[in-house]
């Protein structure tokens, strides 16, 4: 045991540096996980959602939509068939939305990718079970069950359920969004506003 720890600590005159340096990067990890607000990520709050500005327009459009009384952004957009599978999607695609957004590499319209697809399809069915398996629903021929779960996706026939006709980024300029508290210091907001102008 004595041995990992002597490889492990370092040499007295590396000591404070190493210190210093593991101080830095603790103290960077703990300020950008309070700037991205990570902990609303946790939750689920629709307005979490709009923490990034390219969601306002999606954000207000499922804001005006019948789901908003009964689901929300993650109702539809994360699997629910185990709690560890749920945080494991909203991590990977947190990170992956955190890394777009950061860098700038979000595109003008955003498109769902084919994991948010399939895992929208299934809630969709998880909520609408009901209506997709009653027989009185069913239509004037057998394979219209099969036609509706397996060949087409939902919004197919339902495109404006919930989230309208989302064009672009600049779509919803004027949508009134609630005023979702920044976590950046004014002296940050400052210099980014000099840096713009």
């Amino acid at each position: 045991m004595s041995k990992i720890i002597n490889y492990i600590v370092p040499p007295k005159n590396w000591q404070l540096i190493v210190t210093v340096l593991i101080g830095l990067i603790i103290g960077l990890f703990l300020y950008i996980f309070y700037v991205s607000n990570a902990v609303s990520y946790l939750s689920d709050n629709p307005e979490t959602c709009i923490n990034c500005h390219v969601m306002n327009s999606q954000y207000d459009s499922w804001n005006h939509s019948s789901h908003r009384e009964r689901a929300n952004c993650n109702d539809c957009h994360v699997p629910h068939n185990n709690v560890f599978n749920k945080y494991f999607f909203k991590a990977k695609d947190g990170m992956r939305h955190a890394t777009m957004f950061t860098l700038r590499l979000e595109p003008q319209v955003i498109q769902i990718k084919e994991a948010g697809i399939e895992v929208v399809q299934d809630n969709c069915i998880r909520c609408h079970s009901n209506l997709i398996t009653d027989h009185r629903m069913l239509g004037l021929h057998n394979d219209y069950n099969n036609f509706r779960e397996e060949e087409r996706k939902c919004w197919e026939c339902h495109r404006e359920v919930p989230h309208g006709r989302v064009r672009s980024l600049s779509a919803g300029k004027n949508s009134l969004i609630p005023d979702v508290r920044k976590p950046i210091p004014n002296w940050i907001n400052n210099i980014v506003n000099k840096i713009e102008k």
